[in-house]
């Protein structure tokens, strides 16, 4: 039986029983909402994405759901500190177009990066994170160039181990180290020159969802259009996407390109 938006209601409903939330149907919208009764602080979910995954996956589907609203639910409910966490922040990779301003309208701390992307900030909390804002920084008496300091010095700390694929003779390097911050790795500057440095070609980066990060070593022609496929197919599949436009990384720059059939690619 076809599963419908009145139907998956239901089953979220009986899933997400909580005398201290709120739950909410937008017909017009296509969305379910789960909320704090008394603060009114909650997630908006779009149901065709839900029922979508729900066929793939059944019950996987709305397990896995389940487990991320509780999470986000539970960390609206808490202050965050940054005091005494600052092992635990680091800059996340976002679209251009992703919002600036949180969920109750403060606005976020950022950074501006390329056409197609932004940097932001994050305290790690386990299984989910928290974007900071400017009124956590105000509270706490720190400003933004100290957060994006405390931030870069902990990417650096991460892995960077990478999986390594040649295809048509190009080198494609693929890290995936499922920790949250995989597409940050375009921020490690010193990556970048390491990678530059063993490149015999052109070095190409992508983006294309917030838990991968690839780089490309395009020594022909074809190695642009495979990068362009690739980081397409990426870029529809990611829980979170990013860009679906890989770069190009010269003199310490990153400039988005535009893959044109057998020809070599324009930057912007």
């Amino acid at each position: 039986m076809k599963m419908t938006s009145i139907k998956m209601k239901k089953l979220l409903e009986s899933r997400l029983q909580n005398p201290e939330w709120k739950t909410q149907f937008n017909r017009d919208k296509d969305t379910f909402r789960v909320e704090w009764a008394d603060t009114k602080q909650g997630i908006e979910i779009s149901l065709p994405g839900i029922i979508s995954k729900y066929e793939q996956k059944k019950e996987q589907a709305l397990d896995e759901l389940e487990e991320h609203i509780h999470e986000a639910l539970r960390i609206m409910n808490e202050k965050q500190q940054l005091a005494g966490k600052e092992k635990s922040i680091y800059p996340v990779v976002r679209a251009a177009s992703f919002p600036t301003e949180s969920n109750e309208g403060e606005k976020l701390v950022t950074d501006e990066h390329t056409a197609e992307t932004r940097i932001y900030y994050a305290l790690d909390l386990g299984k989910s994170y928290r974007l900071i804002d400017h009124a956590m920084l105000q509270e706490e008496g720190l400003d933004q160039e100290r957060i994006r300091e405390i931030a870069r010095f902990n990417l650096r700390s991460l892995e960077t181990g990478m999986k390594q694929d040649e295809v048509a003779g190009n080198t494609f390097y693929f890290l995936s180290s499922n920790d949250g911050y995989d597409a940050s790795r375009i921020l490690n500057e010193a990556l970048l020159e390491q990678m530059k440095a063993q490149s015999v070609g052109e070095l190409a980066v992508a983006v294309p969802h917030g838990d991968v990060c690839i780089f490309a070593d395009i020594q022909n022609a074809s190695g642009y259009d495979i990068l362009a496929q690739m980081n397409m197919k990426f870029f529809a599949e990611g829980r979170v996407p990013i860009t679906s436009l890989p770069f190009l990384y010269e003199d310490k720059n990153l400039e988005p390109i535009f893959v044109l059939a057998q020809n070599k690619p324009k930057s912007d």
